[in-house]
């Protein structure tokens, strides 16, 4: 199993300076990734829950594609509707390139209303323009020229070069819990990336409806790469809690959970929605994902201790 860290490309405290130290700490520990995740518009709602600034996925992963060497690269997760799917085909792939091959391109459909409307995008569609737009995304990444036809969006003889490194192009991991979120990532997927869940949900609901679908599609189940919470506590937790947040005993036994279940990798999310990242608050945080390497998790061997 490998090891992600989602870094806070959002909120006062980011900066490029900032961004560069967070993915270089990560890589220095042993991290197998170190992913952002995606806003455009920060509307009341967004802002609410992920204050400004906020830096472009894509752009700071070409950023940190330069400053790295090692760690692998990704979006958790690049919203699908906000971009042509051309455009966001040509990017990843660039990035797959400065990266050497290092992209994972974590995907879905999106949650923010006002955003949506700020961008001109139907909200209530955004579950149809999100399975086209991976398609076209992948044809893009298959040929150096590329057509493709849907509802939504059309293209003929596109020339899409540089194709990814990677063949037949990054790994996606699409995110989301619903049923059309589940369809999209056996359809089109490599992995799904449910994300803030508990164990007993991603167990009792989320797997046997994925391989529900899995069996109704004919197709293989995809890869399970969750992100889950990073929040220590001095006490355990009780019921309810989602995986991530408890003592350090309580983290350790959700990993070693995911480890069990054939999870390929699990990204740590030392972010929260609505936490304005008090100062010091970065420190605090590289410090408990190098206890983890240290007390709970083998980077190298990929398992927990």
């Amino acid at each position: 199993m490998k090891f992600g860290v989602n870094l806070p490309n959002y909120g006062p405290e980011a900066t490029p300076d900032a961004l560069a130290d967070w993915a270089l700490r990560v890589e220095s520990m042993g991290y197998h990734y170190a992913m952002v995740s995606d806003h455009v518009a920060l509307t009341p709602d967004v802002q609410h829950l992920f204050p400004a600034p906020f830096y472009d996925p894509f752009a700071t992963l070409a950023w940190l594609a330069g400053v790295t060497r090692t760690v692998g690269l990704g979006t958790t997760v690049t919203i699908l509707p906000y971009r042509h799917p051309v455009h966001t085909a040509r990017v990843a792939a660039n990035i797959d390139r400065f990266s050497n091959g290092r992209l994972v391109f974590g995907a879905a459909a999106g949650w923010a209303a006002r955003e949506f409307a700020v961008l001109g995008v139907p909200y209530r569609k955004r579950g149809a323009i999100s399975d086209e737009y991976l398609a076209a995304i992948k044809a893009c990444w298959a040929d150096e020229v590329a057509s493709f036809d849907g509802a939504h969006v059309s293209f003929r003889e596109v020339h899409t070069g540089p194709l990814p490194v990677q063949r037949p192009g990054p790994p996606v991991w699409v995110g989301g819990h619903s049923p059309g979120a589940l369809r999209r990532a056996v359809r089109l997927g490599d992995a799904w990336h449910p994300t803030s869940t508990s164990g007993d949900w991603l167990l009792g609901v989320g797997l046997p409806t994925l391989r529900q679908v899995a069996e109704e599609q004919e197709r293989p189940v995809p890869g399970l790469c969750p992100r889950i919470k990073l929040r220590v506590t001095s006490r355990p937790l009780g019921p309810g809690r989602l995986l991530g947040e408890g003592t350090l005993a309580q983290i350790a036994d959700d990993l070693g959970l995911l480890q069990d279940i054939g999870a390929r990798a699990v990204v740590l999310d030392p972010t929260y929605p609505g936490d304005r990242r008090e100062p010091g608050r970065t420190a605090r945080d590289l410090d408990v994902l190098e206890t983890l390497v240290k007390e709970v998790i083998d980077v190298d061997a990929g398992c927990v201790r």
